[in-house]
């Protein structure tokens, strides 16, 4: 599903990424405030996208560069340093979740397609969308619809559904930062998007034929 911006920014620091790798290894503070300067932006949007309050995205962030800086040593370079961040501000972003008290959600059995025993629908079958997902999303008003209608979603489904289908993880990668099966995140994924289906009906369906 589109986004507005790339959570993986492609642009390199100043002085190109294999200077700024150097220094950061070398322990160099001028290296850690470039990385702090040049990131920082993009990644509170991927903080953000998991949590919305800015406090908090912006604690998670601040926890994510300190770990790259301590854990500079155990990056391999065989990826590209804004990828590597975006992984470990993924995890702190997760951390942040978890250690926040849960308020309650609505069930997910909710907001899914109801069928009877023979299979058929209990209510009226979506009428096809206008127009594709895609195309709409180009619009910022239908981003930011369904941005909202993701956070509506339970947070254990809201979480699959950002790292798979927003944030590019695969499955195994998603099941690694879950801290679950990947049975179970295939599971959940197909249940978010039904759900997440659910919520957009409404503004991207056409007129029903009766």
């Amino acid at each position: 599903m589109p986004e507005e911006e790339s959570s993986r920014p492609g642009t390199h620091p100043e002085g190109g990424e294999g200077a700024l790798l150097r220094g950061l290894r070398g322990g160099d503070v001028a290296a850690f405030e470039t990385l702090v300067r040049s990131y920082s932006r993009p990644m509170l949007a991927v903080a953000r996208k998991f949590l919305p309050r800015t406090e908090d995205a912006e604690d998670a962030l601040q926890d994510a560069f300190l770990s790259a800086f301590k854990g500079i040593g155990r990056f391999e370079g065989g990826s590209r340093l804004s990828t590597w961040l975006h992984r470990i501000v993924v995890n702190a972003a997760l951390m942040k979740l978890r250690t926040k008290r849960r308020k309650p959600e609505t069930s997910i059995e909710d907001l899914l397609p109801a069928f009877q025993d023979d299979g058929h629908a209990t209510n009226h079958p979506a009428a096809p969308w206008t127009e594709t997902a895609e195309a709409a999303a180009e619009r910022r008003e239908i981003r930011d619809l369904v941005r909202s209608s993701i956070d509506r979603l339970p947070e254990a489904y809201r979480n699959v559904l950002l790292l798979r289908d927003i944030e590019g993880f695969d499955t195994e990668e998603t099941a690694g930062l879950l801290d679950v099966n990947p049975n179970v995140v295939k599971i959940r994924l197909h249940r978010a998007r039904q759900a997440l289906r659910t919520l957009l009906d409404p503004h991207f369906a056409g007129p029903r034929v009766s």
